[in-house]
């Protein structure tokens, strides 16, 4: 729905009211706009069932893509963390799966916005104990923060630089100032920092990768382990906070068990001996043809579709344009014009995916058709720095006709090459200097080369000298941190409330910072300006209008080649579990919310 501007302006005024209107209020929850669903009394998330039994064992393969662990500090970059790792901490309020933002009080009682808007005070339970059974004290909070501000992941320590001053005021009181005038996202993200014991950490150095079990506050504890193939966690019975309404029906495991192998196929067969009860996969073709053994047949494993409503993430091929031959957008977008999805997704992925579109796709962010008058009032002050396609309808990836070497699209390129002084000298595409038009994708896997193959004999068709690198991980990983490469490949998560962490993915000034996530090294000022419009909006409204400007700016200068999503998780589980009867709308909800089912197991 589309509104006047004057109405417009009106609307966003009174969305700026109901914002700040809970400054100065001692609340149960916070939320980056002022909107709680779960009033002061509620007794359980609608998602959870507070009946469900504790008990039995969930032994996984993990979500992050990790082949191996040597480390038990997940928050610093030296070492491989293991999976589950946060379950050992608490912090100062805990997310609900059901709204986009909105955070509930878990070691923190309450939280008080200054009137400011400049800070955030927390009211600490004192029953908060770490499981060494020391309390758990404004000390530790204060003492966590400032280390995540300068021991921890630069991810991190990004995250809380415009954190000014966090002080104990009193054992159970925390102040929080923030400086800087984007700080709107500030008291949900330290909300949302683990916890850790400042006694512990005085005799173990934080920045330290080590295998030695750390002191935690949270609902587990490390169990018997193996480094590089298995780690445990026990669910501790002396758990401070098992019956706050936040952890109802929440963590019903008895125990949880990572698994760890060096490739996917190893991990199936696993999966289909019984090694361990529930793995969700990534390969369309093993989902689509592999998931009829036996165990399938006779309901003892169950394939299943979960929905996913999260943002889809922004994967595709990120172009490195700190290099000459990549600043033509023309360039960028005759390349994307090599990619055949329709021929990708028929023939490898078995049509399971859908093509990204947008940076935020499968949200209300992403940018739809004609820029509306919302979006125009942002983007019209930008007008001569923009290409006139950001006025018109929102760039989208071609469809091609699913041959695999679609000429209509490839004659397009060739005149985008053409137009940008890469004219066909000897089959090959040479500028006025001479230099030949190389691109070399990068890549540490070896399954991606199936995907940019097909590519790169399209890109030969029009003269693009295309070629495929393959190296180790640790190769890969450090020539992404120096942004040696031509193409790459990278998915980013978008949060639901995109924030400052759209610096490091977007912003100017991450362009040029070593291991940044600015892997296109975009230097737009006025992606920077729309950038702060996102983080400095006072409303949903105003945030969602900001987004689509920004995505709508993004798409028009081709900076990447976008892949493909799918807003859904597919899991394989052995059948003796039992879930809520709601899943949470932005979450999986396994790990937390399943429980084991006895008699379900007692039949297999």
């Amino acid at each position: 729905m589309r509104y006047a501007f004057g109405f417009y302006l009106v609307v966003l005024a009174l969305f700026s009211l109901s914002a700040s209107a809970f400054a100065g209020e001692r609340r149960h929850g916070l939320s980056t706009f002022g909107d709680l669903k779960y009033p002061i009394d509620f007794t359980h998330f609608d998602y959870a069932n507070p009946e469900a039994p504790k008990g039995g064992k969930l032994s996984m393969i993990g979500t992050e893509g990790r082949i191996t662990f040597d480390s038990f500090n997940y928050y610093i970059r030296k070492g491989d963390p293991a999976q589950g790792l946060p379950y050992l901490f608490d912090s100062l309020m805990v997310r609900a799966y059901d709204e986009p933002d909105a955070l509930y009080g878990l070691v923190a009682k309450e939280a008080e916005l200054h009137d400011d808007k400049k800070g955030v005070t927390f009211y600490l339970r004192a029953e908060a104990k770490f499981s060494d059974g020391t309390a758990l004290t404004a000390k530790d909070v204060v003492f966590s923060i400032q280390t995540m501000k300068t021991k921890a992941s630069p991810l991190y320590r990004l995250s809380l630089r415009d954190v000014e001053v966090v002080e104990e005021i009193d054992p159970l009181t925390v102040r929080f100032r923030f400086k800087g005038n984007q700080t709107r996202d500030l008291p949900q993200r330290v909300a949302e920092m683990p916890i850790f014991s400042k006694a512990y950490y005085q005799t173990q150095p934080f920045e330290k990768g080590t295998l030695i079990p750390p002191v935690g506050s949270g609902p587990y504890k490390i169990g018997p382990f193996k480094a590089g193939r298995f780690v445990t966690y026990e669910r501790r019975d002396d758990y401070w906070a098992k019956d706050l309404p936040v952890n109802k029906g929440r963590y019903n495991f008895d125990e949880l068990r990572y698994e760890y192998f060096k490739d996917r196929a190893a991990e199936f067969e696993a999966l289909k001996a019984g090694v361990f009860d529930l793995r969700e996969e990534f390969t369309s073709k093993d989902w689509a043809t592999k998931y009829d053994f036996d165990a399938v047949k006779k309901k003892r494993v169950i394939p299943a579709t979960l929905p996913d409503d999260r943002p889809g993430g922004t994967q595709g091929f990120f172009i490195n344009n700190r290099r000459d031959k990549f600043k033509d957008p023309r360039v960028r977008q005759a390349i994307g014009l090599t990619f055949d999805f329709e021929w990708t997704n028929k023939n490898l992925f078995y049509g399971l995916y859908k093509r990204t579109e947008g940076f935020f796709e499968n949200s209300n962010m992403k940018a739809v058709g004609p820029p509306s008058n919302e979006e125009l009032a942002l983007l019209t002050p930008f007008k001569d720095q923009l290409p006139p396609s950001v006025f018109e309808p929102v760039a989208l990836p071609p469809k091609s006709n699913g041959s695999g070497q679609d000429r209509r699209s490839l004659r397009k390129a060739s005149k985008l090459l053409t137009a940008a002084g890469w004219t066909l000298k000897d089959s090959k595409r040479v500028n006025e200097k001479g230099d030949v038009l190389t691109v070399e994708f990068l890549t540490f896997s070896p399954s991606f080369s199936r995907i940019i193959l097909p590519m790169i004999r399209n890109m030969k068709t029009i003269g693009i000298q295309a070629t495929l690198r393959l190296v180790d991980p640790a190769q890969y990983q450090e020539r992404l941190k120096s942004f040696d490469f031509d193409i790459t490949t990278q998915r980013y998560i978008m949060r639901l409330t995109p924030g400052v962490e759209l610096w490091n993915m977007f912003g100017s000034r991450a362009a040029d910072a070593q291991a940044s996530y600015n892997l296109a090294g975009i230097k737009n000022p006025v992606v920077d300006g729309l950038i702060e419009k996102v983080i400095g909006a006072q409303s949903r409204q105003e945030l969602i209008t900001a987004c689509r400007a920004l995505d709508r700016v993004l798409r028009a200068h081709f900076y990447w080649v976008p892949h493909w999503y799918k807003a859904s998780h597919n899991v394989a589980y052995w059948n003796k579990f039992a879930k809520p009867a709601v899943k949470p709308k932005y979450d999986r909800g396994i790990i937390e919310y399943w429980w084991y089912d006895s008699e379900k197991a007692s039949k297999l």
